[in-house]
């Protein structure tokens, strides 16, 4: 991922206008040492305990309380104020503690709302965690009269140059959407204070890298940049510091990151076959009121379905091939409450909030064992209690050992009587 990273930004300067450009190669002048002692640890102690001490607008206090929070979650207490301060930001927090609140709470605090120009940019990595933080951004928002858009792929681009040349304070978007924007001249950056990325170790890796890496070359030299993640490993970090201006750092050691109110197991099988009577045996013995299984490919997912609507189970399948109108019915129909059980990839693995999933059934094990985390994160939000079961072949076996002891965790073996996951 390191060496993708330096070979792209060798010729292209992926460094924020505002530092220093003289050595393409900084990220390789700093040791290994210094960058473990002192980027990967928290720098920011300050906790502000509730919404009224952080000094925020009147009209957007009443959005936040209308919205129904009434406390500051604890990544809220400590990150909106250094945001407010216009610093640049590294934060980490567990799936489901209101990181998305944060940033949009501190874009909306910072905007000036009686100068209509595009202040604010909001990148997320899939359509459906885009359009959801826009959603949360009108509801939070809403007495404060902001005009935005939401700016993804799969939509008429003729619709996203209408709603930019009518004016916005801020954008919320996909990068590969965005970055065609900027391409056409559609979209400008020039008076853009605040870029802030959701889902940031993703954001830059490998898929995405080099559509944010265009992005932030035409940011204005002193344009706040607001990396947000549940998991952020220690590259991501490292990545960083050519983009970012002394960064605020609120980042969680990866053993403390597991969700506690998720109970996690693991049950032993042979093949996809007996994956697949796992299914059937576990939803015919517990009550669930709606839950998600992951599979690694489109074909799996697909696959899964099929198996389960032959057993009579009404379930409902997303993948990043299907049609974007397709993805958005599937999506609304889960968080409706029409669709109870959601079979798909990672495409949901990241951010997705949908409060009545208690159960999450990982298929085959993610590839990556940063989405374990946020897979099975669907299954406790904001606290709620959850229930996460790991279908591990016996070559899978191995690699479930590897991530429990990634993170100091523990799945226990499946119980016998299924109704003690109750």
């Amino acid at each position: 991922l390191k060496r993708l990273f330096y070979k792209m930004t060798e010729n292209t300067n992926i460094a924020n206008p505002g530092q220093s450009s003289e050595n393409p190669n900084g990220i390789e002048q700093v040791s290994e040492g210094v960058f473990e002692e002192t980027l990967l640890e928290s720098n920011w102690d300050e906790v502000v305990e509730t919404f009224e001490d952080l000094g925020l607008k009147k009209l957007l206090l009443r959005g936040i309380f209308g919205f129904g929070f009434t406390l500051p979650s604890f990544i809220q207490q400590k990150a909106i104020k250094p945001i407010i301060l216009k610093k640049d930001i590294i934060a980490q927090a567990q799936s489901g503690s209101g990181k998305t609140a944060t940033f949009l709470i501190s874009m909306l605090q910072n905007i000036d709302h009686e100068d209509l120009k595009l202040q604010a940019l909001v990148l997320a990595p899939t359509r459906e965690l885009a359009k959801q933080i826009y959603d949360i951004s009108a509801k939070i928002g809403y007495y404060l009269g902001t005009k935005s858009h939401l700016c993804t792929g799969g939509n008429p681009v003729i619709e996203d140059k209408k709603k930019i040349q009518e004016g916005l304070h801020y954008l919320v978007g996909t990068p590969g959407r965005i970055k065609d924007m900027i391409e056409r001249k559609i979209l400008s950056t020039s008076y853009l204070k605040m870029l802030i990325i959701d889902e940031a170790d993703e954001m830059l890796g490998r898929g995405f890298l080099e559509q944010i890496n265009e992005i932030i070359k035409v940011i204005p030299p002193d344009c706040q940049i607001c990396l947000f993640s549940a998991t952020m490993p220690s590259e991501i970090v490292k990545m960083t510091t050519k983009i970012m201006n002394n960064p605020v750092r609120i980042l969680v050691k990866k053993e403390q990151i597991t969700l506690e109110g998720i109970k996690q197991y693991q049950l032993g099988t042979t093949n996809d076959s007996s994956k697949y009577d796992a299914l059937v045996e576990i939803y015919a013995n517990i009550n669930v009121n709606q839950s998600i299984i992951f599979a690694n490919s489109k074909e799996k997912a697909e696959a899964i379905a099929t198996k389960m609507s032959e057993k009579d189970f009404v379930v409902s399948c997303i993948h990043g091939a299907m049609e974007q109108k397709d993805r958005n019915q599937i999506m609304e129909d889960f968080k409706s409450g029409a669709s109870r059980i959601l079979i798909g990839t990672d495409l949901v693995a990241r951010g997705i909030d949908v409060q009545q999933v208690d159960l999450v059934i990982n298929f085959e094990l993610p590839t990556n064992k940063e989405n374990y985390i946020h897979r099975i994160g669907r299954a406790g939000r904001y606290g709620r209690k959850g229930v996460a079961i790991n279908l591990v072949s016996s070559q899978e076996v191995a690699y479930m050992l590897e991530i429990c002891d990634f993170y100091k965790t523990t799945a226990k073996p499946l119980p016998n009587d299924l109704g003690e996951l109750d």
